[in-house]
């Protein structure tokens, strides 16, 4: 009986072992491949065909992805809320006109045609204003009055100050003035002027010219007031003259 055990067994060196599971999958899918692939080669056409459908659909991918993509939507303005006052918008300050900037306003009186105020352009001179106002009357000197002087605004011009009551007539041109004889501030001339003490021909004219700025001496002490009259010098002129 062992005999026979013996005797039905493989012979030694001869034994197989049985094939793992994994071994034949992978036959049988070796055989599959073999048997089906020839079929599924599409060729060089089919490739082609393959290559343009793949395009194709990549084109209307991105076609529909662009058309889906987000719109920026504007924000509508905030609501009013009842109770809540807006700040006020700042204007801007309206600039100053040009024009009235550029004037000045003078009083022309005196013996002139249209005395009273006129307006002038910054930078005129007195021949304007006085030209302005019709020009001087027929007879009628401007004197000393500086016709190229600039005019300030404001000011007031005289055209042959007017004689005061109880004014005394002007002395001849060139005559001395003498203790009996004391100049009139509001009649004497720039050469009777000049024969004053200490006044020459410069410091004659400023007289005239504030005679005529304004429309007079009223008393002598307003010699303080012209330029280059200190006290010495009036003290000087205060009893050769009079108003």
């Amino acid at each position: 009986m062992d005999d026979d055990v013996h005797g039905g067994l493989a012979p030694a060196g001869r034994v197989r072992s049985a094939p793992s599971p994994g071994w034949s999958a992978r036959s049988r899918l070796r055989r599959l491949l073999a048997e089906y692939a020839p079929g599924l080669d599409p060729g060089r056409p089919g490739v082609r065909v393959l290559l343009v459908l793949a395009l194709l659909a990549a084109i209307v991918g991105g076609v529909l992805a662009w058309r889906a993509r987000p719109e920026v939507q504007p924000l509508a303005p905030p609501t009013p809320v009842a109770g809540i006052q807006a700040f006020p918008v700042a204007r801007p300050t309206p600039a100053p006109d040009p024009t009235r900037a550029g004037e000045v306003v003078v009083h022309v009186t005196g013996k002139v045609r249209k005395p009273g105020l006129v307006t002038l352009s910054s930078g005129s001179r007195v021949a304007d204003a006085l030209t302005a106002a019709g020009g001087v009357r027929s007879g009628a000197k401007t004197g000393a009055l500086n016709l190229a002087r600039k005019l300030v605004d404001g000011e007031q011009i005289v055209v042959g100050p007017p004689v005061g009551q109880g004014m005394v007539a002007p002395q001849a041109a060139g005559s001395p003035a003498s203790a009996d004889a004391p100049l009139d501030l509001n009649t004497a001339t720039p050469a009777q002027l000049e024969t004053l003490p200490g006044v020459g021909e410069v410091l004659a004219g400023r007289i005239v010219e504030f005679r005529q700025s304004h429309a007079g001496f009223r008393s002598i002490d307003e010699l303080r007031q012209v330029t280059g009259i200190g006290d010495r010098k009036f003290a000087d002129l205060r009893d050769k003259v009079h108003v």
